[in-house]
C-alpha cells in the first residue's frame, strides 16, 4: 500500500509531482451488501482489500460533547428504530438501507434555547478529551502513511442537529446572541483542543471539521449571520493550526456552498470537501478560477460517472487532469461510493488513478 502522506502534502503545497494520491472514503450499507455479492470477502477491510490508504489517520482529541447523552431507545420494529441519541436529539434511523436519520424531537428547545446549559456544561476543556496514551499514539502516527488529521469539531452544523433547521432560523434572527455564544463554545474548545495537542507534540498535516449546512439550492444560514457570527472563529481555530505548523484547514460540507466559500476562506478556511458535482453540478475548475490557489479542493471526482463503466470513468478522470497538474487539487469520488457501482467498475476506476503519471 503506497504511502500518499508526503504526496498529499506535496499537492497541497503546489510542489511538482508525478502522480495523485488515490484514497477510498467509504459506501453506503447497500454497497458494501453488493461488492460482497460480486467477489469481495465478508470480513474484509475495505482499504486493505482495494489497496488504498484510509484518507486521514485522526489525532485522537475529543472536541465534542463530554460525556454524550445516554442513547434511549424510544420505539423498534425490524426496519427501524428511534431513540434519543449520543447527542441528545431523537432520530429514528433505518436498520436495512443507508440513509440520512430523520430528526423528530431536540433537546435545544425554543428561541430562548432551554436546554442549551446542559450542552455547554458537555463542551469544556477537560482532561479526558485526550486518551491516557495519547503520547505514545503521537508517536505512532509519525510514521503514518496517511495524512494526519486533528478534528476541529462543528461550529453552525452541530448546531443546526441540535436545535433543529426551523429553530436555528429562528434563533438566527430572534436571539442572535444566544447563536454566538453556542458558536463562541464550540470554537473555544476546538482552539484549546488543537493548543493541548500541539503543546504535546502532535505533528498535525491537516485540521477538519463538519457543517453539511448546504443543501442543493445554497446554504441554510444566511451568509450575512454566518459572517457575523462564524467566521471570526474559524479564523481563530486556523490561526491555532498555524501556530503548529499546519497550514491546511478543511470543511466538509455538502450541498451548494458557493455563498459560504468567501467566509470560510476570509476564515482560513482553505480546503473545500467534497465539491459535489454529480448531485448539485460543482466545478471544481470553476472554483479555482473564482478564488485562484488560496482554494484548496478535496473531491470533485463525480460518484455517479464511476456507476457507468470504463469510458465513463476515463472521461471523468480526463475532465480533471488539467486541475490535478495545476496542484492544491486531491481527487476523491464526491461522496460516499453508491449502491450502482460494481465493484468492476470501482475497481477500474482505482486502477486508472494509479495510472496517472504527468
Amino acid at each position: 500500500m503506497e504511502n500518499v502522506r508526503q504526496l498529499f502534502l506535496d499537492v497541497m503545497n503546489y510542489r511538482k509531482v508525478d502522480r495523485m494520491p488515490v484514497m477510498h472514503w467509504g459506501t453506503w450499507k447497500e454497497t458494501r451488501v453488493r461488492w460482497e455479492q460480486e467477489g469481495m470477502p465478508k470480513d474484509a477491510q475495505q482499504n486493505e482489500y482495494l489497496d488504498t490508504p484510509i484518507i486521514f489517520q485522526t489525532i485522537p482529541v475529543n472536541c465534542g460533547l463530554l460525556p454524550d447523552f445516554k442513547e434511549e431507545i424510544l420505539e423498534e420494529t425490524d426496519e427501524y428504530k428511534i431513540f434519543r441519541q449520543y447527542d441528545g436529539v431523537v432520530a429514528q434511523h433505518w436498520k436495512n438501507r443507508g440513509c440520512i436519520p430523520h430528526f423528530i424531537d431536540f433537546t435545544i428547545k425554543g428561541t430562548e434555547g432551554k436546554g442549551w446549559d446542559e450542552y455547554k456544561k458537555r463542551l469544556q476543556p477537560h482532561p479526558d478529551r485526550f486518551p491516557k496514551d495519547f503520547d505514545r499514539i503521537i508517536k505512532e502516527l509519525e510514521k503514518s502513511k496517511s495524512p494526519v488529521r486533528i478534528k476541529t469539531g462543528s461550529l453552525i452544523g452541530w448546531i443546526r442537529d441540535w436545535v433543529g433547521v426551523e429553530n436555528l432560523a429562528y434563533i438566527a434572527y430572534d436571539n442572535r446572541d444566544l447563536l454566538k455564544e453556542m458558536v463562541k463554545t464550540l470554537a473555544d474548545l476546538a482552539v484549546w483542543c488543537v493548543d493541548e495537542a500541539g503543546k504535546r507534540g502532535a505533528k498535525i498535516d491537516i485540521g477538519f471539521g463538519w457543517e453539511d449546512i448546504c443543501f442543493n439550492h445554497g446554504p441554510l444560514i444566511s451568509p450575512d449571520i454566518f459572517q457575523e457570527c462564524c467566521v471570526p472563529h474559524y479564523r481563530r481555530i486556523s490561526d491555532t493550526l498555524l501556530k503548529y505548523g499546519c497550514k491546511f484547514h478543511g470543511v466538509d460540507c455538502d450541498g451548494v456552498i458557493d455563498q459560504l466559500v468567501p467566509g470560510w476562506l476570509e476564515g482560513g478556511v482553505n480546503v473545500m470537501f467534497p465539491i459535489e458535482v454529480g448531485t448539485w453540478k460543482a466545478d471544481s475548475a470553476a472554483y479555482r478560477k473564482k478564488y485562484g490557489k488560496e482554494l484548496l479542493i478535496f473531491g470533485g471526482i463525480d460518484k455517479l460517472e464511476i456507476e457507468k463503466g470504463p469510458a465513463a470513468i476515463d472521461a471523468e478522470i480526463a475532465r480533471n487532469i488539467p486541475l490535478m497538474k495545476e496542484g492544491g487539487f486531491v481527487p476523491l469520488p464526491d461522496h460516499l461510493i453508491t449502491p450502482g457501482t460494481s465493484l468492476e467498475n470501482y475497481k477500474y476506476f482505482l486502477a486508472r488513478m494509479k495510472e496517472i503519471r504527468f
